[in-house]
């Protein structure tokens, strides 16, 4: 079956940095493009940024743009966003998504994505 297992959470002073992992297991990485969402407490889950299939096209909220970067690698089947100037709002579980590679005009939607992972922990401390 179909597996996205997030790592590289984890508590983080305001300013420092984490790069968080999804590595996509049971189905053929390169028909989907990939994305992370995010969920604070009390909030809805929102969108962060997400990747095309090809790893050639890219986007972010605007809330991360500039402090943050995502990339894949197709040979380990993972998928990676790298955070840095880590913000006390940005504390929230984080979680990665798989969707159709052909939806990417939906890729800020949570309804697009077809697997999702359990989510990850960042806690970025004042």
């Amino acid at each position: 079956q179909v597996q996205l297992v997030e790592s590289g959470g984890g508590l983080v002073q305001a300013g420092g940095s984490l790069r968080l992992s999804c590595a996509a297991s049971g189905l053929t990485f390169s028909n989907y493009a990939m994305g992370w969402f995010r969920q604070a407490p009390g909030k809805e889950r929102e969108f962060v940024s997400a990747i095309t299939w090809d790893g050639k096209g890219t986007s972010y909220a605007g809330s991360v743009l500039g402090r943050s970067t995502i990339s894949r690698d197709s040979a380990k089947n993972t998928v990676y966003l790298q955070m840095n100037s880590l913000k006390p709002e940005d504390t929230a579980v984080y979680y990665c998504g798989a969707f159709k590679a052909g939806d990417w005009y939906r890729r800020m939607s949570a309804a697009a994505y077809i697997y999702w992972g359990q989510g990850t922990q960042v806690t970025s401390s004042t």
